[in-house]
């Protein structure tokens, strides 16, 4: 049987569809299906009504030279022609998911007003259960939001099949919520959501046709896109409507059916107790490798924290400004500057930065401190094909000053020895070989 394809302010470029405005003469249910972008469609009142004082756009139908009246009329003409297209007729709608947008209120003085958005071609729902009611669109609110975060929720529908064709190609407009938070899977087929769960995609049921609101494909040629939704909608229109199965199902079982409902709920235990052995692996080894992050990381804080939590693998207690580490141990004290660039070589401010630190100690009194500069430069490269990571005369300054100055990768070396051998006296001459280092750091093992 041939399905007939109508698409409204939708570009799809597909032989076997119809292209038209919504506010042409075109009766959606005259189609099969339907494809529509609802963005346009109120430009029709915010390019032609100013809005009020209080922002809201208002039309006087007995002073609007009958625009008011008309447009009311045209949004009750296509709810009856969606009505007709889905309840009676079977077939799907496909919708791009938009905010509302800016509404128009129309009334005379003195009359309630009606009031119009990009969504009052819809016609009512009412779906109902036991112990829930989805009343749609009345009581869904399209909530303007935009992303590229799409989860999908595994349903294998022809309309997410769809959306993954495009994955890394959806840019979400909105996000669909209920007033009354009730739960859509009662009612719905969800399709996909966003990282923090927020609905982008569902197929709501109207007797034998379905409602289905997407979001949009960006980057995709009108051709590409009108072949696969051809596609979702030929595989769509031979799946039965959405029906969530009844609470009183369970008592009617089939041979064989308990074994397998059984089989499946063992799977299920496993696989949370597998989830949850997961996580604390992943736990432990984001735990175990942080220190790799000395190598790349990128930011300041973020490598200051890094080189903290280094030092303090080598046994020294470390204590952090904003701009400072200093160190204690039993070995001695120190100071400690991060410095990482994405250029080759890390310059003079950072020497500086290190050199007025210790000299502030100084002059306030504390017990001698030992300057160490920790310098990461081409941070893209692999650290043993880094070239110098340091202007010459930062090289001069810390041996003019007896001050230590080391890679990233060679305190990324000086840990792994620690973690290879965490005794104390391995930890002691580790801190031993930085607080007596006078210029550049140099030690066979971290070469």
């Amino acid at each position: 049987m041939a399905i007939h394809h109508l698409a409204s302010d939708w570009m799809i470029d597909h032989p076997a569809v119809r292209c038209d405005g919504f506010f042409s003469p075109v009766s959606f249910s005259a189609y099969d299906a339907v494809f529509l972008d609802p963005h346009e469609i109120s430009r029709h009142w915010t390019e032609t009504v100013r809005p009020q004082g209080d922002g809201v756009r208002r039309s006087d139908p007995t002073r609007d030279h009958g625009f008011g009246h008309t447009l009311s009329a045209w949004m009750r003409r296509r709810r009856d022609e969606v009505n007709g297209l889905l309840k009676r007729g079977g077939g799907i709608l496909v919708c791009r998911m938009s905010p509302r947008g800016e509404p128009i209120e129309i009334a005379a003085p003195g009359d309630p007003a009606e009031r119009i958005d990009r969504y009052s071609w819809i016609p009512s729902v009412s779906l109902v259960d036991r112990h829930h009611q989805l009343t749609f669109p009345s009581n869904g609110r399209f909530v303007a939001r935009r992303g590229s975060d799409v989860v999908f929720e595994g349903t294998g529908t022809p309309f997410e099949e769809y959306l993954r064709r495009f994955e890394g190609r959806i840019v979400y407009r909105a996000i669909y919520q209920d007033l009354l938070s009730t739960p859509l899977e009662r009612f719905a087929t969800v399709l996909a959501r966003n990282r923090i769960g927020d609905v982008l995609a569902l197929e709501i049921p109207y007797d034998e046709g379905r409602l289905v609101l997407l979001p949009t494909i960006e980057g995709v040629s009108p051709s590409l896109e009108g072949t696969a939704l051809m596609e979702a909608v030929r595989n769509s229109a031979y799946r039965p409507a959405f029906a969530p199965p009844p609470d009183w199902l369970p008592a009617y079982p089939l041979p064989g059916e308990d074994s397998l409902v059984d089989e499946l709920n063992g799977l299920i235990e496993r696989r949370e107790t597998l989830s949850a052995k997961i996580e604390e692996v992943s736990a432990r080894l984001e735990e175990k490798s942080r220190h790799k992050k000395l190598l790349y990381t990128r930011g300041r804080l973020a490598f200051g924290s890094s080189t903290a939590e280094a030092f303090e693998s080598l046994g020294f207690e470390v204590d952090s400004d904003a701009k400072v580490l200093t160190l204690r141990s039993t070995n001695g004290d120190g100071l400690v500057v991060a410095s990482a660039a994405d250029e080759a070589r890390v310059d003079l401010p950072a020497y500086r930065q290190l050199r007025d630190a210790v000299d502030r100690a100084v002059t306030e009194g504390e017990a001698p401190h030992k300057g160490i500069l920790v310098v990461s430069g081409s941070r893209d490269l692999d650290p043993k094909h880094r070239p110098t990571q340091y202007e010459a005369g930062v090289l001069r300054g810390c041996e003019a000053q007896g001050f230590c100055i080391i890679t990233s990768y060679q305190l990324f070396k000086l840990v792994q020895r620690s973690l290879e051998d965490p005794s104390k006296k391995n930890l002691a001459a580790l801190r031993r070989g930085l607080l007596e280092c006078d210029g550049a750091y140099c030690d066979a093992g971290t070469q």
